[in-house]
């Protein structure tokens, strides 16, 4: 595998494509590169995120109007790998029918993606996590995956205020000693090169060796 993110001051992106979409009745698209996925609720700051991550403006949509992503959007990385969108969760005027559909949807990619490396759930670090959280958060267990929390909106809390804050994500979540959260600001880029670390290490082939060994 090519180097997927060149190192000089910070890492770099330098080619992304939104490759494949897939809506309810899609089928999933055969990858052979290392997927990575990102959920979180609706209005969590997601799109804003992953934006933040490839360093696009505008590439993953954003809206003033909660429950925009409604597909599963694949983005290619460097030729190197995928980010992975999920639809947005929780959004009160979606109705149940199509709630149902997207956690389908959802729990089928989890299921059956043979690549899937790391799963990075987003929660607003300046509220306690809500029941969509927890239960996502359980779900994303249940499948296999610790999921790697992204506590966003930093900037919008005092320095003073982030500790006591990641404490209370970690509690309300019921996170175990060793599980990762990562305090971020798609305003700052604060957590971004943590993120992308994380994403380079486990996309490495030393990492898949080690993952086959086990």
């Amino acid at each position: 595998m090519r180097k997927l993110l060149q190192k000089e001051k910070n890492m770099i992106i330098k080619n992304v494509n939104l490759e494949t979409v897939c809506g309810i009745t899609s089928k999933l698209p055969a990858n052979t590169l290392p997927e990575f996925a990102f959920a979180g609720k609706s209005n969590v700051g997601k799109s804003s995120m992953i934006n933040a991550l490839m360093n696009r403006k505008s590439l993953a949509r954003t809206s003033s109007q909660p429950g925009k992503t409604q597909t599963i959007n694949f983005y290619n990385i460097n030729d190197a790998l995928y980010f992975v969108d999920l639809p947005g969760y929780g959004y009160a005027k979606v109705s149940q029918e199509a709630k149902a559909k997207w956690g389908k949807m959802i729990e089928n990619y989890l299921r059956k993606s043979p690549v899937l490396k790391m799963v990075f759930l987003l929660v607003d670090i300046r509220h306690e996590p809500s029941a969509n959280d927890k239960t996502m958060y359980e779900w994303i267990i249940y499948n296999g995956y610790r999921p790697v929390i992204i506590a966003t909106k930093m900037d919008k809390l005092k320095r003073s205020q982030i500790a006591r804050q990641v404490k209370l994500v970690r509690e309300g979540l019921g996170m175990e000693k060793g599980d990762i959260l990562i305090p971020f600001s798609a305003e700052t880029k604060q957590g971004r090169d943590e993120i992308l670390d994380l994403i380079e290490r486990e996309a490495s082939p030393a990492a898949a060796d080690e993952g086959e060994a086990e």
